[in-house]
């Protein structure tokens, strides 16, 4: 044994539910011999469970951690999700899907949304939602995954849409299965070094003591250590994003039909969702204090939702913005003690699942060794994620002719971020896409909300032109027509899960 080998960092998680046990798990997978994780969490404080939508992204983490995804679906009642339905978010009857795949293909180093506003020019182009195989399958209710190759079948992803208060507990029992200790308790004393303000130890109402070198702040909105003992200064963003409350509903299925999809509908104050899980509908109306009251907002949801009510609707508070920095000292943040925005776009456990990521990428290499400028990098890669997504988020609010309601006429003719100004501009003039290599939401999402709310560029790349009009058209026809019989050949949703469950009961 090599006594001189640095001792693993003892990490202390303070929270469970998704964040927490996400993370756990992540340290405790990805780091082994590195760390040693411990996690603390009372019984006595609830989780935040509705039907949880999520991003591609999660089906690497999931990977990552060696966890079998159709064993993984089971447990968490899951679906599979190739995108989200917007409706009436540009103008009331309207409606796009923002898809997890592309829109064509570039040609000549000219992206194909050039060579659709060519076509649209001469009035020969059809919706832009038919050059993708994402979109299709979705409004098809059709799913398989993507192949392997560069094939046409291989231009689109998948997430998951799950029961949220089951997928924290099946995280707790695999991070438990590889060593996290877990604690119950509440904690009623943080300790700190005198010296450097870091953290030390957790006291528990029942005087155990917590120590660890590193501390992950899962708590919630409550932000325990991030928030209430380090005093990190919390950055409002509801003046862009005006929704602070949702109204979350169960109801059973109204159709036998399993859409592979999340559809969000825009309200008078906000906007409702709708998450098909394998046993039940998922529905909530997001919305605006401001401009509606619970009560009427409560009103609302059991008058548009589809199927019957498993429950009386429940009101969930949230402020949406972040932490002026997510690592502290010794302590990090992750998920909700970090920062929140709305779930419009299904980010949330994204956003967890981020920190976590930089967390691994920059962990310190032995106890008491933080390097402040890693501490410094993470906090920049968060802010940057964070402030991006929130642009991506005003845009579906902003980009807009809606003038029905006080909360329209708000977010249509507010001051948007200089950032997300930015972009605008570029769009409108050039066609362009601000392009960044790390982070969310890349040209296919920008595309979806501009083109599927109306806000068509001024200009588009002139190389588009050189191809003659009928030849244009004559081969996006084709590639219509590719992608018709891809979706043709695939299973519906509902019957591509029961076979997965047919395997899973095979195997067992």
């Amino acid at each position: 044994m090599n006594d001189s080998a640095p001792k693993p960092v003892r990490v202390v998680v303070l929270g469970g539910g998704t964040a927490g046990w996400m993370t756990a798990a992540g340290v405790a997978k990805l780091l082994p011999g590195l760390a040693s994780v411990q996690l603390v969490e009372s019984e006595e404080i609830g989780i935040v469970g509705v039907g949880e939508a999520t991003l591609p992204h999660i089906r690497g983490f999931v990977e990552k951690l060696g966890i079998d995804e159709a064993a993984f679906m089971k447990a968490t009642h899951a679906t599979f999700k190739l995108g989200i339905d917007f409706r009436d978010f540009g103008r009331i009857g309207e409606s796009y899907i923002h898809p997890f795949g592309s829109f064509g293909e570039e040609v000549g180093g000219v992206g194909f949304h050039h060579y659709w506003l060519e076509l649209a020019r001469h009035g020969k182009a059809r919706e832009i939602g038919d050059y993708s195989l994402a979109v299709a399958a979705a409004k098809a209710n059709r799913f398989r995954p993507p192949s392997a190759d560069d094939s046409l079948g291989s231009t689109y992803g998948y997430a998951y849409q799950f029961d949220a208060t089951l997928f924290g507990p099946f995280m707790r029992e695999f991070a438990r299965g590889i060593g996290v200790e877990r604690h119950e308790g509440r904690v009623v004393t943080v300790e700190r070094d005198p010296a450097s303000g870091d953290v030390t130890a957790l006291v528990l109402a029942d005087g155990r003591r917590i120590e660890g070198d590193l501390f992950i702040d899962c708590s919630g909105f409550r932000s325990i250590l991030l928030g209430q003992e380090l005093e990190v200064p919390w950055e409002d963003w509801t003046h862009w994003l005006p929704c602070d409350r949702a109204a979350a509903m169960p109801c059973t299925h109204a159709t036998e039909d399993l859409r592979p999809y999340t559809t969000a509908t825009a309200m008078p104050a906000g906007w409702r969702w709708q998450i098909p899980l394998q046993h039940r509908m998922g529905n909530g109306y997001v919305f605006s204090s401001a401009h509606i009251s619970e009560e009427q907002a409560c009103d609302a949801i059991r008058a548009c939702a589809e199927g019957a009510p498993l429950a009386e609707p429940r009101i969930l508070k949230f402020r949406p913005g972040r932490r002026a920095r997510s690592w502290s000292h010794n302590v990090i943040g992750v998920g909700l003690a970090s920062g929140f925005l709305e779930p419009l776009e299904s980010t949330s456990i994204y956003l967890a699942q981020m920190a976590i990521t930089y967390l691994i990428e920059l962990f310190p290499a032995a106890a008491g060794a933080i390097d402040p400028r890693d501490r410094d990098e993470f906090n920049r890669l968060v802010d940057m994620e964070y402030d991006r997504v929130r642009d991506f988020l005003i845009l579906h609010y902003h980009a807009t002719t809606r003038d029905d309601s006080e909360f329209w006429n708000h977010v249509r003719t507010m001051r948007v971020p200089d950032s997300l100004a930015d972009k605008l501009e570029l769009w409108r003039r050039a066609g362009r896409i601000e392009k960044y290599s790390d982070g969310l939401f890349y040209d296919a999402s920008w595309i979806a909300v501009y083109v599927g709310q109306g806000l068509l560029p001024e200009v588009h790349d002139p190389r588009a032109a050189m191809i003659a009009p009928d030849a244009l058209a004559r081969a996006t026809e084709r590639l219509r027509m590719a992608v018709t019989g891809e979706v043709a050949a695939m299973p519906g949703h509902r019957d591509y899960l029961r076979g997965e469950a047919a395997r899973l009961a095979d195997a067992a």
